[in-house]
């Protein structure tokens, strides 16, 4: 019975390791993509407050002379441009500064932040069938469905790491490479992404190990991952160790990722 059980438990792990692999290799990638986007200054609107250059008069000077006083006030505002310097409305400040780079991402990461992971596996497993009926995901395509979920979801977290890590090198190097002459490029690769995978590794592994607890939540979709194959003996035969039996291959699989992680911040600590 024990070999049986643990023939089954390895089975869910399985699973649970493919999940966790591949949240990794496409969520580590796409928080940096987000966090970009997070950090975007890009405003198509500037223009607005950009001065128009003021309209030259061609009337002859013995016309203005004959003008009246405010004629004159006004001809002479127009003809140095004061009239199209003037303040703009906070409706244009406001849409001049707008960034909507930054605003997507920022409402993207807030929504999914702020709303349970199980809640967002059964939306994007089975929103597609009830609102288009069609079921995108097919017979077997449970898993990739929580392969997405888990990747929006912790490219989310992870894109608030990255931003945090980019952020908190001082920008004087940066300003000192461009002195330099260091293109833009070169000042991420040689400069900021070194200091800032420094800084990020300590949350990234507690964001990592958190996800592989998290890989248990995809039983609400009916993937048999670990927990799940721990319950199928409960059911089936009535017996409930299996279930506490599960927690010997989560501490063996968090314990493989601690080491590696101190191993990590030990190689990095020439960064100081």
């Amino acid at each position: 019975m024990f070999w049986t059980v643990t023939q089954s438990l390895l089975s869910g792990l399985g699973a649970a390791t493919q999940l966790f692999a591949l949240t990794l290799l496409f969520g580590l990638p796409l928080g940096l993509v987000i966090a970009f986007g997070s950090m975007s200054k890009w405003t198509p609107f500037r223009f607005l407050l950009q001065p128009k250059k003021g309209k030259k008069s061609e009337e002859p000077g013995q016309v203005a002379a004959e003008r009246d006083l405010s004629d004159n006030l006004a001809l002479t505002e127009e003809e140095s441009g004061l009239a199209d310097k003037r303040e703009p409305s906070k409706f244009v400040k406001a849409l001049a500064s707008f960034r909507p780079v930054h605003a997507l991402t920022d409402i993207v990461v807030w929504v999914v932040r702020g709303t349970p992971l199980m809640l967002q596996l059964m939306i994007i497993y089975y929103g597609p069938g009830l609102w288009f009926d069609n079921n995108i995901w097919g017979g077997d395509g449970r898993m990739t469905a929580s392969v997405v979920a888990f990747v929006i979801n912790y490219a989310c977290y992870f894109s608030v790491i990255y931003r945090g890590g980019i952020q908190g090198v001082p920008v004087g190097q940066r300003e000192a490479a461009q002195v330099l002459g260091f293109t833009r490029r070169q000042i991420f690769f040689k400069i900021t992404l070194l200091q800032m995978i420094k800084r990020i590794v300590p949350p990234m592994s507690n964001e990592i190990i958190t996800l592989v607890k998290d890989t248990s939540l995809a039983r609400i979709i009916a993937v048999t991952e670990l927990i799940k194959a721990g319950e199928s003996f409960m059911k089936s035969s009535g017996i409930i160790w299996p279930l506490f039996y599960t927690g010997v291959f989560y501490l063996i699989f968090v314990g493989i990722l601690t080491i590696l992680f101190n191993f990590i911040e030990r190689k990095l600590s020439y960064f100081r």
